[in-house]
């Protein structure tokens, strides 16, 4: 799931990750944040292609699956997190894949 933690100490979820084959499962490695508070990841597993996902949760708790990688020439099971340049482009690896995807 992805939650957030107030000053408080107090969680509240954003989005909890149910349906594999749809937005992925295992989500693993940090989040990146962009300046409208978009939050960015990866997923190790699931997703259409069961070989995990790039995903996007917005600051209301919407997720948008970004990429769901085939397990071919994309690579598979992304085992971290994302990076994100001042551009707003995101990077980071999949199998023996170094990608950039732009969201």
């Amino acid at each position: 799931m992805v939650f957030k933690v107030d000053a408080g100490g107090v969680e509240t979820v954003l989005y909890a990750f149910g349906d594999e084959t749809k937005n992925g499962y295992q989500p693993n490695g940090g989040l990146v944040r962009d300046a409208a508070g978009n939050l960015y990841g990866t997923t190790f597993r699931g997703g259409p292609y069961q070989n995990g996902t790039v995903y996007k949760v917005n600051p209301s708790g919407n997720e948008t699956l970004l990429h769901s990688f085939t397990g071919g020439a994309d690579g598979g099971y992304p085992p971290a997190g994302l990076v994100m340049d001042a551009a707003g482009n995101l990077y980071g690896t999949a199998g023996f894949v170094v990608f950039k995807l732009v969201p």
